[in-house]
C-alpha cells in the first residue's frame, strides 16, 4: 500500500485511533505475507467511525477482497443490519467467510461471488454506506448504479483517490488544478473520471480524505 501520510504521521493516526481486535490483526497479518492491497487500518477506523456517525444498516462493497474493510464496518452496524460484500475470487470470498464468522458478524454478512455491478442491480436499496473498492476504470460507472439506493445522509467512499502503484499522482494533480493530463493510465482516468462526476452530482457533497492512499467521500445532501 502506497500511504499518502509519512511514517510517523501514519503511526500516529494508528495509534490514535481504535485499536483492531485480534482477528483484524492477524487480516494485517495476511496481507503483509501475502502482498495483499487492503484499505489498512486508518481507513478501516475511518469507515467504521463514518458508519456509527451515520447510524448506518446497510453497507455494499464493490470488491471486497478478503473482507478487510467490511470487518471493520460490521462492528457499527445493528444486530439486524447488513453488509454486502462482492468478489469475483472464490478463494478470498471464502476467506472474508471464515474471518466474519470469527469475529461474530456472520449473521449479518452476504457474501455475493461474482461481478459487483451486476449484483448491485439486483440489490433493493437502501445502502446508507457504499464502498468502491475495484477496477478503477469502473469507479464511475459503479457510482451512477449505485446513487439512487444511497439515501440522503448516506455516503460512499472511493479507495485510491490519490495514489496507488497504478495510479499517477501527477497527472491527478494537473488534473485537480484544471489542466489536461495527456496520457494517462486507464487506472488514473478512472479516478478522474470518478471525481469527475461525483463532482458535478449536485446531490452529493464530495471531499478527499488523506488517508491511506486517499478515499474520496461522498455525502448525500438531497
Amino acid at each position: 500500500m502506497t500511504d499518502v501520510l509519512t511514517d510517523e504521521i501514519g503511526r500516529f493516526v494508528r495509534a490514535v485511533g481504535p485499536d483492531p481486535d485480534e482477528t483484524l490483526i492477524e487480516m494485517d497479518e495476511y496481507a503483509a505475507a501475502e502482498g495483499f492491497p487492503h484499505v489498512g487500518p486508518a481507513v478501516g477506523a475511518f469507515l467504521r467511525f463514518v458508519a456509527r456517525l451515520s447510524d448506518a444498516e446497510r453497507v455494499f462493497e464493490f470488491g471486497s477482497g478478503y473482507g478487510y474493510s467490511a470487518y471493520w464496518v460490521a462492528d457499527a452496524l445493528p444486530a439486524d443490519g447488513e453488509i454486502v460484500l462482492t468478489e469475483v475470487d472464490e478463494d478470498e470470498l471464502e476467506l472474508a467467510r471464515e474471518y466474519l464468522a470469527a469475529g461474530g458478524y456472520d449473521g449479518i454478512a452476504r457474501y455475493e461471488l461474482g461481478d459487483a455491478m451486476e449484483t448491485i442491480d439486483r440489490a433493493d436499496g437502501p445502502f446508507d454506506i457504499v464502498l468502491i473498492d475495484h477496477q478503477k476504470d469502473r469507479y464511475a460507472d459503479a457510482f451512477e448504479a449505485v446513487r439512487s439506493k444511497v439515501p440522503v445522509g448516506g455516503v460512499v467512499v472511493a479507495d485510491n483517490a490519490i495514489t496507488a502503484s497504478v495510479l499517477d499522482f501527477e497527472d491527478l494533480l494537473e488534473w485537480a488544478e484544471g489542466g489536461v493530463p495527456v496520457d494517462c493510465t486507464e487506472h488514473t482516468q478512472g479516478v478522474i473520471d470518478y471525481l469527475e462526476t461525483v463532482r458535478a452530482d449536485p446531490t452529493f457533497e464530495t471531499v478527499v480524505v488523506p488517508l491511506g492512499e486517499g478515499i474520496a467521500v461522498s455525502y448525500r445532501v438531497e
